[in-house]
């Protein structure tokens, strides 16, 4: 005999701060008109860096499709811990992160896992600035450059960072073998199927982040968090004068 269960029997739940979905608020917030804002990164620092000029043309494409894009030289960047959060380097990478409304990241391939100036780059971003978090609710396309054949496992692991830094991370991805190949002495990457999925990952981003950017507060609004901020404001307001 099947026991039947009230599905709506949630004894756990502290009514005060659940609420139902709002289709309105989800659905037709109220719109920005301005470009939307890419912020791109790149791991390496060779003179022909194959992640900076796969960059450089996801930027290309960006701004074809309406964006405003801005790119980080990560050169001069000192490791996490080796310098105070002041740093110009580190200062210019904070700004860009908190104008961005979404990112490109592109890594080389190297000892198969992202390279250390890309996971610098992301180290020296906090998740929490000023009571802000920089990178939450923001949307990330990840790419990856190879030296030999296809492979996948920077973006596998951008993926993973992604997530930690709570992005809301596309699903299309690029990665593209053997990548001496693929560009021309100009640094211009050639046509090719690989070309057509970086442009097809560039489409993505500007979708998701077109549908996300306007109601990210409401996205972002999680019954854990709207609980333990009320269970801090009453120890706050409660604590006893010393």
């Amino acid at each position: 005999m099947q026991r039947e269960i009230a599905l709506t029997d949630t004894p756990n739940i502290d009514e005060a701060h659940f609420q139902i979905i709002d289709t309105e608020a989800l659905l037709t917030p109220e719109r920005a008109t301005h470009a939307p804002r890419i912020l791109l990164l790149y791991g390496s620092l060779r003179e022909r860096s194959f992640s900076r000029l796969m960059t450089e043309e996801a930027a290309r494409v960006l701004t074809r499709l309406g964006a405003e894009t801005r790119t980080f030289c990560p050169s001069g960047l000192p490791l996490p811990d080796d310098a105070e959060a002041d740093h110009p380097k580190v200062q210019e990478l904070r700004d860009l992160v908190t104008w961005s409304e979404g990112m490109v990241w592109c890594s080389p391939e190297r000892h198969g896992a992202m390279t250390g100036i890309m996971k610098t780059q992301i180290d020296w971003v906090p998740l929490s600035l000023g009571g802000v978090r920089p990178t939450q609710g923001k949307t990330l396309a990840v790419m990856q450059v190879s030296g030999g054949s296809q492979s996948f496992n920077a973006v596998n692991q951008l993926r993973i960072l992604g997530r930690w830094m709570r992005l809301l991370t596309i699903p299309n991805q690029a990665s593209t073998p053997k990548a001496f190949l693929e560009f021309d002495e100009a640094g211009r990457m050639k046509p090719s199927p690989f070309y057509d999925r970086m442009v097809d990952v560039m489409e993505e981003l500007m979708k998701f982040t077109l549908l996300t950017r306007d109601n990210k507060a409401y996205l972002l609004d999680r019954y854990s968090e709207r609980k333990e901020s009320a269970e801090e404001l009453s120890k706050r307001v409660n604590l006893k004068a010393i």
